[in-house]
């Protein structure tokens, strides 16, 4: 799905929540075979302020991982 996604999993299973990632927060991932460091919290700050204009398959995958 992107690396933001995996990101916010990864996050997501080892902190047992996505509340309260601070926008300064970089979570390291290996996606695709590379290693990237996401912007998390900006990544989370995005996805919340564009969720009117985003695809629905998109929301409900948000949803499910509890972005609110």
């Amino acid at each position: 799905m992107g690396a933001g996604l995996a990101a916010a999993r990864a996050y997501l299973a080892r902190e047992g929540t996505l509340t309260g990632v601070s926008r300064a927060h970089v979570e390291r991932i290996e996606h695709d075979g590379q290693e990237h460091a996401v912007k998390l919290g900006v990544w989370l700050s995005n996805q919340r302020s564009r969720r009117a204009t985003l695809p629905a398959d998109r929301v409900a995958v948000l949803k499910e991982l509890g972005v609110v």
